[in-house]
C-alpha cells in the first residue's frame, strides 16, 4: 500500500481505478481516460494533486540561498505572488527536480514533484550551509488543481467573496493567499486553471462542492495526455540527473545574467554551451495509425539515432505524439520503430496543443 492523499476515500467511492504514482496511490481515470482529457480541452475538470510537496521558505537569506540553489533567478519575482518555473541542478548541470517558486509576504513557496520528495529534501538540507534559511515542508496542506477553459468562472461561484475576487484578479503564472488558501492560476495541462493549496481538513468537502457544481474529477491518466499535447516535460523521463536543461527544451529557464551569480550547476552548463550540446528535445506525430511510447528507437537518416522519451495517442489531435531526444541536425522528418517496423513521423516544435488550439 502506497501514501494517500486526504482525498483517497473519495476517490474509492468515485469508482476510480487506482494505481501507484511515485509512491502513493492515485487514480488513473474515473472510467475513461479519453473523455476526462477531452472535459478538461472543453469545459473544465479537477485534479487532486496532494501528492505535490509544499515547502516554504524564509529567512533573511532567503533569496540569496535560492538564487544560489535554482537556475532560474528569485530576483526576477519583482510583484507579490509571481510565480518562477526553474530547475534545481546537481554540479554536474543534471536535473535533480523541476519547480515553481512563488514569491510570497514570508518568503517564497516551493512546489516539487511527489516522486522527488526525499531526495529533493535532503538536498535542500545539504546545500544550506551557513545560510540565514528556514525550511518548512507543508505535509498539512492539500493541493487541487481546477483546470480547463472555464475552471476560473466556474469556481469562483463556488468560494466566498474574498476568493472569488483573488481568482478574477490573478494574472497567468501568479499565486495569492486569502486566509489559509493559496490559489495560483498555474497548471500542468496547458489550459487555463487554478491550483489551490488549501489545508487537508477542508479538501473533502471543497471537492465534494465542486463535483457537486458538475466539475468532472480527472485522473493522473488524462494529466499525462494533457500535459504531453502541451510539450510539458515529465520527470523522470523527458529529463533527470543525467539530463541538462539545455537538452530538455529548458535553456530559457537558466537565467545566465548576472555574471556573478553562481548557481549550482553553472560551471558544467557554461562548459557544456561553449562545446555545443549533441542533441535536442523535439516533438513528433505520427502520421499512420501507430502508438509512440517511451523508449522507442527514432532514426534520422544520414544523422544518426534518438529515443522517444514521452509518447501517447493525442485524443485533441486524434493521432499519436511524442518528445523525443534526437541529434542536433535532425530536420522535419524520422522515422521510429515499432514492434520491429519502421514508421515514418514528422518532426516539430514541442508543444502540440495550447488553449485547445491545435498548433501543428
Amino acid at each position: 500500500m502506497g501514501q494517500r492523499t486526504p482525498l483517497y476515500d473519495q476517490h474509492v467511492a468515485l469508482g476510480a481505478k487506482m494505481v501507484d504514482f511515485g509512491g502513493w496511490d492515485m487514480p488513473l481515470h474515473y472510467g475513461s481516460q479519453v473523455e476526462e482529457h477531452h472535459q478538461v480541452r472543453r469545459d473544465c475538470g479537477v485534479f487532486d494533486v496532494s501528492h505535490m510537496t509544499v515547502v516554504d521558505v524564509c529567512g533573511a537569506q532567503a533569496k540569496a540561498w535560492l538564487q544560489h540553489l535554482l537556475a532560474n533567478d528569485v530576483e526576477r519575482l519583482q510583484t507579490m505572488g509571481k510565480a518562477l518555473y526553474s530547475a534545481m541542478l546537481n554540479p554536474a548541470g543534471g536535473v535533480i527536480d523541476d519547480l515553481i517558486v512563488y514569491l510570497t509576504p514570508h518568503g517564497y513557496r516551493l512546489v516539487v514533484n511527489a516522486g522527488t520528495r526525499d531526495k529533493d529534501l535532503a538536498w535542500m538540507q545539504s546545500q544550506l550551509g551557513d545560510y540565514a534559511v528556514e525550511l518548512r515542508e507543508r505535509a498539512e496542506l492539500a493541493m487541487l488543481a481546477i483546470q480547463g477553459p472555464h475552471a476560473r468562472a466556474r469556481t469562483a461561484e463556488l468560494v466566498s467573496p474574498s476568493r472569488a475576487e483573488l481568482i478574477h484578479s490573478l494574472k497567468p503564472f501568479q499565486g495569492l493567499a486569502d486566509g489559509e488558501w493559496f490559489i495560483a492560476r498555474t497548471g500542468y495541462t496547458g489550459e487555463d486553471g487554478l491550483e489551490i493549496i488549501l489545508p487537508a481538513s477542508e479538501a473533502v468537502d471543497f471537492l465534494g462542492e465542486l463535483l457537486g457544481a458538475g466539475i468532472a474529477p480527472i485522473g493522473l491518466g488524462a494529466r499525462d495526455t494533457l500535459r504531453l499535447e502541451a510539450g510539458m516535460n515529465l520527470y523522470g523521463q523527458d529529463m533527470d540527473e543525467q539530463v541538462s536543461p539545455l537538452v530538455a527544451n529548458m535553456a530559457w529557464t537558466i537565467a545566465w545574467e548576472p555574471a556573478s551569480r553562481d548557481f549550482i550547476g553553472r560551471e558544467a552548463l557554461q562548459a557544456e554551451r561553449a562545446a555545443g550540446v549533441a542533441s535536442k528535445l523535439v516533438g513528433l506525430v505520427l502520421e499512420e495509425r501507430g502508438v509512440l511510447r517511451a523508449h522507442q528507437v527514432v532514426r534520422v537518416e544520414g544523422v544518426g539515432e534518438g529515443e522517444i522519451t514521452s509518447g501517447s495517442f493525442s485524443p485533441t489531435l486524434g493521432k499519436s505524439i511524442a518528445l523525443a531526444r534526437v541529434p542536433l541536425a535532425t530536420g522535419e522528418r524520422a522515422e521510429v520503430e515499432i514492434r520491429g517496423k519502421w514508421y515514418p513521423v514528422r518532426v516539430v516544435q514541442p508543444n502540440f496543443v495550447r488553449h485547445g488550439k491545435a498548433l501543428i
